[in-house]
């Protein structure tokens, strides 16, 4: 049996006891006992067993002090061998030097992360459960998911100073973004709309416009941002536009601490600035063009070590964008199709598409642009992006129109989307109308364009399906958004103009308004004019401007003031 010091201890005290009781049992130690010959041999045996007890004591006493030091020595001998079992080594210090840190400890595999437990891992298991999490990328035991990414890759046609790549994302890169970037956006809902018994199928609309910027643009932006060195992230960003996705960068760039700086044109409306001020970005108006604005940005980037930023097709980025597909496929089953907005900025139809297909290849992914500039189209039939690309400035087509802006894209969309349509600008508008009026949605035309290919029947394939529509984008100047309302509701016909000739007596416009009142409409406006009249002398021309339910009761009233005024004329739309 070995004993500790403590046990050692106990021991000697138990002995101690021993001897004392010994000596007390003893008869020189009896109350009222008689004198004893001391110089007997029998006294001289309890002085000797004494003696003995002490020396049987230091004896004890020095063995336990010298087991205690061994059983030091041992400790620290062993704690040194573990520590030195513990220490990285030089292959894992040089990869954590280079910014590659591993989920948990070194070595170890991180939990593998699928799309059915994205809704599983909460905030508060992000950030106090088993799984540790740094600034760094995610990589398992056999493949790096965001080496491509990262590495940066010098192309001669590059648009912007960011790493780019020309490896096609995976979903293991979609799944590592969503995991990454869950607790900065908003997990948007997709919602059955009222919208559905208009059309023949079940239809819901992912809300991407609900997110803080208005746009979903942040999920690409944020793990963009995130992805950076932090050597880069104290230097600062730099971007040069007027889009959302340079509202999203002053944004998520401010909550990282990340200074931003973004330079637009001296054209750019008031409320753009002032919201990307209000984000936490240095706003400095350069230039009357879009192109004034990016030569000054790349050269403050190249005098200052700013990064400058442009929406392209990297990896990163793509697969920030892709995580929308992720929650689509999670929030709606047995989904049959999804629509996305198209056009030169197809990655967000990329991306979803890559996540979307490795889910469920039955799943339909279609891709909707502008009729006026089909920019997507033209470049899937040469293969390559346009080098000769109509886009417009007008900030109605901000986002649905421009240059197609890598290969990453068009060769995703090329190999996964299922088909691409374009639609007119009027069937954008009658869109927008009809999310305001049932769902209380005020967007612009990026997030209307997908509910307009249903509008304009181009996907009649889709009757009695089930069918998602991403609505992604609500950034629309408030007297832009009511011009377009407008046009909307005359392209409706619920809002009509028409023009008659009256006789200039009294009480004819008064029976003209008896018979608008006896048809129910709301009349917006009524002139009358004497002069320029080519007919009779005694006759004025009387125009008006009226509300109407729909286009029946349109009709109905068409109708009813053609058989009272022959010679009404109405104009068209």
């Amino acid at each position: 049996m070995i004993l500790s010091g403590k046990g050692w201890r106990i021991l000697l005290c138990d002995l101690e006891l021993d001897c004392s009781l010994r000596v007390m049992d003893s008869p020189r130690a009896v109350p009222g006992a008689g004198a004893v010959d001391i110089t007997s041999p029998g006294s001289l045996l309890p002085p000797y067993g004494v003696i003995a007890g002490v020396v049987l004591h230091l004896f004890v006493y020095f063995v336990a002090l010298l087991y205690s030091y061994a059983e030091q020595l041992f400790t620290e001998k062993s704690d040194r061998k573990v520590k030195k079992q513990d220490a990285p080594t030089p292959c894992e210090r040089c990869c954590c030097k280079e910014g590659q840190i591993r989920n948990g400890h070194v070595g170890q595999r991180p939990p593998s992360i699928n799309p059915e437990r994205l809704k599983d891992f909460g905030e508060e298991d992000y950030l106090n459960g088993d799984v540790k999490t740094w600034e760094m990328k995610i990589m398992s035991r056999n493949e790096d998911l965001l080496r491509d990414a990262l590495d940066p890759v010098t192309q001669p046609n590059s648009r912007s100073s960011q790493p780019t790549s020309n490896k096609l994302i995976r979903f293991e890169d979609i799944s590592a973004a969503a995991f990454k970037i869950q607790s900065g956006v908003q997990k948007t809902p997709c919602m059955y709309s009222r919208l559905s018994k208009q059309y023949g199928m079940d239809i819901y609309l992912k809300k991407e416009f609900l997110q803080y910027t208005g746009s979903v643009k942040e999920r690409g932006v944020l793990y963009l941002l995130t992805s950076l060195q932090q050597e880069q992230q104290k230097k600062g960003v730099i971007v040069a536009s007027d889009s959302n996705f340079s509202m999203a960068v002053a944004y998520h760039a401010s909550e990282l601490r990340i200074p931003v700086f973004v330079i637009m044109s001296t054209s750019t409306s008031l409320a753009r600035v002032k919201m990307c001020r209000e984000y936490g970005a240095l706003v400095i108006s350069y230039g009357t063009t879009a192109k004034d604005s990016q030569i000054h940005a790349r050269r403050l980037a190249q005098e200052n070590g700013y990064l400058y930023l442009e929406e392209e097709d990297s990896a990163i980025y793509l697969s920030g964008l892709g995580t929308m597909g992720l929650e689509i496929y999670e929030q709606v089953p047995k989904l049959d199709a999804v629509i996305f907005p198209a056009g030169g900025h197809c990655g967000l139809l990329a991306g979803s598409a890559a996540a979307l297909k490795h889910l469920n290849p039955h799943i339909a992914v279609i891709g909707v642009e502008l009729e006026s500039f089909p920019v997507l189209q033209q470049s899937l039939k040469i293969g390559h992006p346009t080098e000769d690309q109509a886009c417009s400035n007008h900030q109605f087509y901000r986002d649905v129109s421009g240059p197609c802006f890598g290969t990453n894209s068009l060769q995703l969309t090329g190999k996964l989307v299922d088909k691409v349509v374009t639609v007119r600008e009027e069937d954008i508008l009658i869109s927008m109308l009809q999310l305001l009026e049932f769902e209380r949605a005020m967007v612009d035309a990026e997030g209307a364009i997908g509910l307009a290919a249903l509008i304009a029947g181009k996907l009649p394939e889709l009757k009695s399906k089930r069918v998602a529509i991403t609505v992604c984008s609500g950034n629309l100047e408030l007297p832009l958004m009511r011009q377009c309302i407008d046009r909307a509701l005359t392209l409706d016909s619920r809002v009509c103009k028409f023009s008659l000739l009256l006789s200039d007596c009294p009480g004819a416009i008064s029976k003209l308004l008896e018979i608008l009142t006896r048809e129910e409409v709301r009349m917006l406006d009524i002139k009358q004019e004497h002069m320029f009249v080519i007919s009779d002398l005694f006759t004025i021309k009387v125009t008006c401007i009226i509300e109407t339910r729909d286009k029946i009761h349109t009709a109905h009233l068409r109708n009813a003031l053609l058989e009272r005024y022959p010679t009404m004329m109405w104009t068209e739309r």
